[in-house]
């Protein structure tokens, strides 16, 4: 069984308002790094049955990907509490990406909150 959620513009909200922890594999089947980095997301999804590993095929749903500016695929988001604290394109390698999973895990989405009404306050103020 995959332990890998399909995202689609139906089930999106739902799904990233309803799990704290949510990583998101944008792809497509003709992209090659893509496939490569298939079976990396899968084991790591494996590896961490408390978080929600979703996939967004951007064939199959270009308003997502368009929706969160996805300029190259692959491209790995990470959403805690609704808010993207990392993006970043390209087939991450297994350490790499067990790492960027650990530093979000630590994330203090308090501090994490407080900078975003910070850097929104500043952007109202110019």
């Amino acid at each position: 069984m995959s332990s890998t959620v399909e995202l689609t513009k139906e089930n999106f909200d739902q799904t990233v308002t309803e799990n704290e922890f949510v990583l998101i594999d944008f792809w497509a089947s003709w992209c090659g790094p893509c496939r490569m980095f298939a079976p990396v997301y899968e084991k790591a999804a494996q590896a961490n049955p408390d978080l929600v590993f979703a996939k967004v095929d951007t064939e199959a749903q270009p308003e997502l990907a368009q929706a969160f500016a996805i300029q190259s695929i692959p491209t790995l988001m990470i959403v805690r509490d609704q808010v993207a604290v990392f993006a970043q394109p390209g087939a991450l390698p297994e350490a790499a990406l067990a790492d960027v999973i650990g530093q979000a895990r630590k994330l203090d989405m308090d501090e994490v909150r407080k900078s975003i009404a910070a850097q929104q306050g500043a952007s109202e103020s110019e």
